[in-house]
């Protein structure tokens, strides 16, 4: 009889798929709460129940019999995570910590509490409230949806007021709020993991490179970054999971201004898109960190594994393209054999996130390069520097 743990995954999606993987090797149990068959986790896992996130009475089936249920989205409803509690199920990350992930409002207002560094903000009830914080602080201004947005959606950048939109939104029942547009070097992710007992560990503090509010490239470490400043985001990131109780992964995403100094812009408390690099780049993955987090077992070493890695993301091309994505992995093998490529199992759609590639080296802008080309080639079955596969 089996008497390893089943960790209950709430969502299916790639996230969900990789943290089966990690799972297989720990010899553990992951059971995913799936919309539909066709969602990657639910295309390899053995252990699929159908149900969505936000009915209790799918979820409460779900949830019986596992030791703990975790997530890979936040989309799940506050009165669906407090009944599980209620139950008596282990729930990590708990509804008062996942709430900072769901709510950006709250978050904010929490994280200036704790004294960490945000940009000004301000809830938006009428166009006025835009208007107001425009005149304050400067034009551009960034309207966000408070719930429910990721990868660019659910975000405005207003060069100045645009009172229709900021009404079509409202009449929508959509909650928004407004915030500075921060003068940006680049963007950065601080990624930690923290068990119910208290231990913490910490990954190198990365670099995210975005297009079009889209993360395409992760580069670790974040290269040129000072070593006290990293230390300072990594510090920053453990004082949030334990103030804030995360039990799991805490992704901090940040602003590095021109200035040099460092913003929190959001938080997410799962896997992220951010440590995907770690499958290969670190000796403990973001995924069995994750697992090993929320069934309290001590933390793996996040010691990297090369002194540069890169993930790029593998989107979906802008048109059909004609060669199968079997054939393109196969040219890609064949010219770049060291990259890593990870699949999801999803239809190509324009910019969709369908995989992503994993490159490690010594350095970093020649690990870049490989894994930009091994991304566009898979997404577009064209070389960008040129080279034919036909010699």
């Amino acid at each position: 009889m089996n008497t390893l743990p089943v960790v209950g995954m709430v969502g299916a999606g790639q996230l969900a798929r990789m943290t089966h993987q990690a799972a297989i090797a720990l010899g553990q149990s992951l059971r995913v709460l799936a919309a539909g068959t066709g969602e990657p986790a639910a295309q390899v896992c053995a252990d699929v129940r159908a149900g969505s996130a936000d009915d209790l009475t799918a979820v409460r089936a779900f949830a019986t019999g596992c030791s703990a249920v975790t997530f890979d989205h936040e989309q799940v409803p506050q009165d669906v995570l407090r009944a599980l509690v209620a139950d008596g199920v282990t729930v990590h990350p708990g509804p008062d910590a996942l709430l900072f992930a769901q709510d950006k409002l709250v978050m904010r207002r929490r994280l200036s509490e704790l004294g960490a560094a945000v940009p000004p903000f301000t809830p938006v009830d009428t166009p006025a409230d835009v208007k107001a914080f425009g005149a304050e602080h400067g034009w551009p201004v960034v309207l966000k949806a408070v719930r429910g947005g990721y990868d660019g959606r659910g975000v405005w950048m207003l060069p100045d007021a645009d009172d229709a939109l900021v009404d079509e939104l409202l009449a929508a029942g959509t909650p928004l709020m407004v915030e500075q547009a921060v003068p940006l070097r680049r963007e950065l992710a601080a990624l930690v993991a923290r068990s119910p007992y208290g231990q913490a560990a910490a990954w190198p503090v990365v670099e995210t490179v975005q297009e079009a509010g889209q993360c395409v490239q992760v580069l670790a470490p974040a290269p040129g970054l000072d070593e006290e400043v990293a230390a300072g985001a990594q510090r920053l990131a453990l004082s949030l999971a334990a103030e804030l109780g995360v039990t799991g992964l805490l992704a901090v995403e940040l602003f590095e201004r021109t200035d040099g100094t460092l913003l929190v812009n959001e938080l997410a408390m799962r896997p992220h898109n951010s440590g995907h690099w770690t499958i290969e780049g670190a000796r403990t993955s973001q995924f069995e960190q994750h697992l090993r987090a929320v069934l309290d077992y001590p933390l793996g070493t996040t010691t990297p594994t090369a002194p540069a890695v890169v993930m790029a993301n593998v989107l979906g091309a802008d048109g059909p393209v004609e060669m199968g994505m079997d054939e393109r992995v196969h040219h890609l093998f064949a010219r770049l054999p060291d990259v890593k490529v990870h699949l999801y199992g999803k239809a190509e759609r324009p910019a969709r996130k369908i995989g992503h590639v994993t490159v490690l080296g010594s350095d970093m802008g020649a690990v870049r390069e490989r894994a930009a080309l091994a991304a566009h080639w898979l997404s577009t079955a064209e070389w960008e520097d040129g080279w034919s596969i036909h010699g």
